[in-house]
């Protein structure tokens, strides 16, 4: 019985963790300012109560009985992977000092909302005590993980296993072999028509509208909301409850949109595992301590990427819905057609914000951060000189120059939270969608079903090829079973060739 009582211990975990995400959820839409103290105390005593159960004696006592009790099952069964999931978070977090993480648990809550005034005032210098602590804490944490080249690879295998700043490399220098002289030549061609998204569009508009288009791609409601918050995001309580935001921008609209949009394709992630695995370790992440279905950020990040632009962002999506966009806002698209729509959310421009960038440039931005964030902790980069680094790589990366600190280093939450070896999920998600969509497109239902803005086809393809798997595979294996190959950047740049080839008038790539 060694293995239901350590299923049961398990889902204890879960329970803590689900709370502390609540928790979180909470401060980041509806708290106060006033509870930042007391809720960052509150979600490090929920962090640490999780880890100590995970590593106390009793658990590690079940888990020897269950490794036995398993033994005589196949390797690949449900049963042996999640007793070798339990194996490894407890060998990691026994290597890592209790009062490190209570730091790190700590620093998320208070950081942020130091983070936001200094993003507000545009003050790098409030901003750097946090800053300087979460390299100090992630420094330390690399150490105790242990690496065999670069500390940077201890840290982003939380988020992201097996990849490390030597798989990078090369992955990174073959979509800056594409993106950048494609990028240089748009901005050699006229822009399309834009002017008509900067007109004001009332925020109870963009909610209704962005919540009634994430629902289309099939977002369930009855286990979800969409709520408002600085810098969007989505987080599950289970299967049954996950929530999304977004950010809305009186004079923007396309912020609110496509933010929805993205959380939605997380959500549809979360809210599509098997039900079997609800409180399990196949529905939690044990080692990064984060109650998540997702097997990786970057394959989280491949759905949110694919419903935002390869369907969000594409010609079909726009033939068939710019008619309730136009119902929604008669007076700031009357004199706009579906084809400029269509146009102008796929306008390449770089520009200063992550969040915000088209999706030619958007890998840019991704790069220059995972580069930075390795300097940071291997020491070649000192956090008080950020701000200069940061601006050079923009400048080097998308020729523009950053006027303050709130539209340069300081616009990403990250840091804030304690986290650090994340950004390159963004990257290896935006692949992963390109090689997931291709393969999804092969079946004619699917690419029928997007012409006539049937999203079942292709919600069932991901459900039964990613989503439903939750956590009991990793990154590279679920795509070789979606796809037939391991992580592979060619369909991702094949797509934003073409698109924006045909987009910009520039003629087949030679």
């Amino acid at each position: 019985m060694s293995y239901a009582e350590l299923l049961d211990t398990m889902g204890q975990v879960n329970d803590l963790l689900n709370a502390e995400s609540i928790l979180k959820w909470d401060a980041r839409t509806m708290m106060p300012s006033g509870g930042t103290e007391t809720r960052g105390k509150q979600i490090a005593t929920l962090a640490v109560f999780a880890r100590d159960l995970l590593v106390a004696d009793r658990t590690r006592r079940l888990l020897d009985g269950a490794e036995r009790e398993t033994a005589g099952a196949s390797e690949d069964s449900v049963e042996r992977t999640i007793v070798a999931q339990v194996r490894e978070a407890v060998d990691y977090h026994l290597a890592i000092p209790a009062d490190l993480q209570r730091r790190r648990a700590e620093l998320g809550t208070v950081g942020q909302r130091i983070w936001a005034e200094a993003r507000a005032r545009s003050d790098f210098q409030l901003f750097l005590p946090v800053l300087e602590e979460t390299v100090e804490i992630n420094r330390a944490m690399a150490e105790a993980i242990g690496y065999s080249e670069h500390p940077y690879d201890a840290l982003m295998h939380r988020f992201e296993p097996g990849e490390t700043v030597s798989t990078l490399r090369p992955l990174y220098a073959r979509l800056r072999e594409v993106l950048v002289p494609l990028v240089s030549a748009i901005a050699q061609v006229e822009p399309p028509r834009f002017d008509f998204l900067e007109r004001h569009y009332p925020v109870e508009q963009q909610h209704a509208f962005a919540l009634k288009l994430a629902e289309s791609v099939g977002y369930d409601l009855g286990r979800g909301r969409l709520d408002e918050t600085v810098h969007p995001f989505e987080v599950s309580f289970t299967r049954n409850d996950v929530r999304i935001t977004t950010r809305f921008y009186p004079d923007y609209m396309p912020a609110s949109l496509f933010g929805a949009l993205h959380e939605a394709g997380h959500g549809l992630y979360e809210q599509g595992v098997d039900e079997a695995y609800t409180r399990t370790p196949l529905a939690t992440d044990l080692v990064g301590l984060y109650a998540v279905g997702g097997v990786s950020f970057g394959a989280h990040e491949s759905q949110s990427r694919l419903w935002e632009n390869h369907v969000g962002r594409s010609r079909p999506f726009w033939q068939r819905h710019f008619p309730q966009a136009q119902a929604t806002y008669p007076e700031q698209l009357g004199d706009v057609s579906a084809e400029e729509f269509y146009r102008a959310v796929n306008r390449c421009r770089p520009g200063l914000i992550r969040v915000e960038a088209d999706e030619l440039t958007y890998d840019l931005h991704i790069m220059l951060r995972t580069e930075i964030e390795a300097a940071l902790i291997d020491g070649s980069l000192k956090p008080r000189d950020l701000p200069e680094a940061w601006n050079a790589a923009v400048k080097r990366d998308l020729g523009l120059d950053v006027p303050s600190d709130r539209l340069g280093c300081l616009q990403d939450v990250h840091w804030s939270s304690g986290q650090i070896g994340t950004f390159c999920n963004y990257t290896i998600g935006n692949v992963m969608a390109g090689q997931l969509f291709e393969a999804a497109q092969a079946d004619g239902a699917v690419a029928a079903g997007l012409e006539r803005a049937d999203y079942e086809p292709l919600r069932r393809f991901m459900g039964e090829h990613v989503h439903r798997h939750g956590r009991r595979y990793g990154r590279d294996e679920l795509l070789r079973r979606a796809t037939g190959r391991a992580l592979d950047p060619e369909p991702y740049l094949k797509h934003l060739s073409a698109k924006y080839r045909e987009l910009y008038a520039l003629g087949d790539a030679a």
